[in-house]
């Protein structure tokens, strides 16, 4: 007798013991046409226990064919790259919270973006403005297993965010890291993103220039930009920019466009400015630059005090007690005393004419660092050494 396993021993009816003999004098094949089982845990057990499924002699199975594998060398190291690569790139998506005509609030889809594996706790480097006004992120991996992310920090000075999904660390991928100073115009370069929400996607072009500048989502100036001709489209934001060797040289954040699309010119944050940020961001959910310790005049006040006295600078209004600069004796501007600060000229020889020069340049320095500052003073120039907080 043929009993179902979770009915505790019971007989089963008689259609199912019908069926049960004709699937074992007919073969699979024609036992299946002849007769129907309701689908259920239980019946599933049934078929589980008692019918022993033989392989149809003649079935065609389906094949994976070969990849060809007398590609040119430099093709089959673009495909080495990709396959080495691609599964510490994730696909991003987000959500952010609007309200309806009834004044409820709703979860709609903001956008999506890529990103890319940073360490192995976890942590997931993107654009900022990937997550710009989101609710909720999620994360998908290379084998389509996804995860909520939660917020860790943001730079929108340098459009660098991180998050964190809670995956186990030998599932994690990280990207090799590289050196982007050592990069060298018209060396190949290549994306992998996700354009359009289409994943895994890689371009290649060359490096068209370095040493760009763009702006930041706070109006700064992110310097050192690498110049790509690598188409770059909406999704890619985020993703990883990769030299030839496969090592992590930028992450790809902007494009000149008219129309909103690739147009032939991509921009990417270098690799050595995330190093100096993600670390921060991941320590305290923060960048805090490095600091002379002064604060500064407004603009009005600045292009004022260039017109009168000739100078282009940055004129210094208050000193912080106990700074780098207190110690280095620079001084402040004091309205009751008749007296004007030091105007910034230079930091380490490099000509400082705004206030956006100045947070330019002394965001290339960690605190703790010396840097000389050439100042002028009552029309005389000097120069100081100051230990940056």
């Amino acid at each position: 007798m043929i009993t179902d396993s979770s009915a505790q021993g019971q007989p089963v009816p008689a259609s199912r013991r019908r069926c049960a003999v004709l699937l074992g004098l007919l073969g699979f094949a024609a036992g299946v046409a002849a007769c129907t089982v309701e689908w259920s845990p239980a019946t599933a057990a049934i078929v589980d226990e008692t019918i022993q499924v033989q392989p149809i002699v003649g079935l065609r199975q389906a094949q994976v064919p070969e990849p060809y594998l007398d590609l040119w060398s430099n093709e089959q190291a673009t495909v080495e790259l990709f396959e080495n690569t691609s599964p510490s790139v994730v696909y991003i998506s987000t959500v952010t919270r609007r309200q309806d005509i009834y004044g409820r609030g709703v979860d709609v889809p903001q956008g999506s973006g890529t990103g890319f594996l940073w360490d192995a706790e976890g942590h997931v480097v993107t654009n900022f403005h990937v997550l710009q006004g989101a609710t909720v992120a999620r994360v998908v991996m290379h084998d389509q297993t996804s995860y909520n992310a939660e917020w860790v920090g943001g730079s929108a000075r340098h459009d660098l965010a991180v998050l964190r999904i809670d995956a186990s660390p030998e599932t994690l991928q990280r990207v090799e890291v590289g050196d982007s100073d050592r990069l060298r115009v018209g060396q190949d370069v290549f994306a992998i993103g996700n354009p359009f929400g289409l994943s895994a996607t890689l371009t290649a072009g060359i490096i068209s220039a370095l040493n760009r500048q763009i702006e930041g989502l706070n109006g700064d100036i992110i310097e050192n930009v690498i110049q790509i001709d690598a188409a770059i489209n909406p999704g890619n934001s985020g993703g990883p920019l990769l030299d030839s060797r496969g090592r992590l040289i930028g992450i790809n954040s902007q494009i000149a466009s008219p129309s909103g699309v690739f147009a032939g010119v991509g921009f990417a944050v270098p690799v050595n400015i995330v190093q100096r940020v993600v670390p921060q961001l991941i320590a305290n959910g923060e960048y805090t630059p490095a600091r002379l310790g002064i604060t500064t005049a407004d603009t009005r006040l600045n292009q004022l005090v260039a017109r009168r006295l000739a100078v282009s600078g940055v004129l210094i209004d208050q000193v912080e007690p106990g700074s780098g600069a207190a110690r280095a004796g620079l001084r402040g501007t004091e309205p009751s005393a008749n007296q004007l600060g030091d105007i910034i000229l230079r930091i380490d020889g490099e000509d400082v004419q705004t206030v956006r020069d100045l947070r330019a340049v002394l965001d290339r320095y960690e605190p703790g660092e010396a840097v000389d500052v050439t100042v002028t003073r009552d029309g005389e120039t000097r120069d100081v050494i100051v230990m940056l907080m």
